[in-house]
């Protein structure tokens, strides 16, 4: 019995250390309805030495979605909103939880990201680190775990598949202009239905 309550006392504490941490890491993140940045992504796949790497411009819309413009080594674009993903060989339906991840992540939406996933964090005075892992069965089939990090931003995303494939994407440059430029409302338009 002693076993038993000491254990019950020990996993409360731990989930409030969890929200503690979260709400602390919220509390850093500076809110803001568009988000707008430069990103590198170093992509490892196991069959090859040598990362694939790309380099472009994301914008974070907090009602519409995101943006994922690649400029370089190949110019495309990746749209996602909530339950649609729109790339340059047409649009794919996406499962709830794969359409909220990438949004959430970029809008620090941190209460979504616990939806889907269980959290840990680690907190430093100028940094933090937070890891993911999935709670979706579908989700887990693809992901094993998300590692974000960061100050007052969203610094990096490390994304590690289940299959031993790993992302590792910088974000810099990043700024939050009132309102969208005509071109991106544009690409927004798109992903509405």
């Amino acid at each position: 019995m002693k076993t038993l309550s000491t254990l019950i006392l020990w996993l409360f504490a731990a989930a409030t250390q969890a929200v503690d941490a979260l709400a602390a890491i919220k509390s850093r993140l500076v809110p803001a309805a568009i988000v707008q940045g430069h990103f590198r992504q170093e992509k490892q796949l196991k069959f090859l030495s040598k990362p694939l790497v790309s380099e472009g411009e994301f914008t974070f819309q907090q009602q519409r979605g995101v943006i994922w413009k690649t400029v370089s080594p190949v110019e495309s674009v990746l749209l996602i909103g909530e339950n649609r993903l729109i790339t340059s060989q047409g649009e794919q339906a996406l499962p709830a939880s794969f359409g909220r991840v990438f949004p959430a992540m970029l809008g620090g939406d941190l209460a979504e990201l616990g939806a889907d996933f269980s959290t840990s964090a680690e907190m430093q005075p100028d940094s933090w680190r937070l890891t993911l892992l999935p709670k979706d069965p579908l989700l887990g089939k693809a992901i094993a775990a998300i590692y974000l990090a960061g100050d007052s931003e969203l610094r990096s995303v490390e994304i590690r598949e289940t299959g031993g494939n790993v992302s590792r994407i910088g974000f810099d440059q990043i700024s939050r202009p009132a309102q969208l430029s005509p071109q991106q409302a544009a690409e927004f338009a798109r992903l509405s239905p």
